[in-house]
C-alpha cells in the first residue's frame, strides 16, 4: 500500500497537481468515479452484474482502480492511515452486526 502512496504522491508532484488536491476536491473527483463506476452497472439484472463480459469487466477494474486511487490520495493528503481505519471501522461494524442477530435478519430478507 505504502509503495502506491508514494507512486501517486510523486505522479501528482511532477505534474503540478497538489494545488488541486484540497480534500474537497478529491471528495467530489471520488464522486464522479463512483458515479462512473455505477453506471456501467445501471439498467444490468443482478445475473448480469455478477458475470460480466470481459470488456465490461476490463472497464469495472479500470474505474475501481480510479476510485481507489482517489481515496488512497484523500487519505494521504488528510494523513489517515486508511488500513488502520477500515481495521477500526470493522470491529463497530461486528459490534453493530452481531453475527446472531445478523443471521436471522439475512433469513428474514430471504424468506420475503
Amino acid at each position: 500500500m505504502q509503495d502506491i502512496i508514494l507512486k501517486y504522491r510523486q505522479f501528482v508532484k511532477d505534474r503540478d497537481w497538489e494545488q488541486f488536491h484540497a480534500p474537497k476536491n478529491l471528495a467530489a473527483a471520488l464522486s464522479v468515479e463512483a458515479s462512473e463506476l455505477l453506471e456501467i452497472f445501471m439498467w444490468l439484472t443482478e445475473a448480469q452484474s455478477l458475470n460480466p463480459s470481459p470488456e465490461r469487466r476490463q472497464h469495472i477494474r479500470e474505474e475501481m482502480a480510479d476510485v481507489f486511487l482517489y481515496l488512497i490520495r484523500m487519505a494521504d493528503v488528510l494523513n489517515i492511515d486508511l488500513l488502520e481505519a477500515t481495521r477500526e471501522k470493522f470491529v463497530k461494524v461486528e459490534q453493530k452486526y452481531p453475527l446472531d442477530k445478523s443471521l436471522d435478519l439475512t433469513k428474514k430478507i430471504r424468506s420475503e
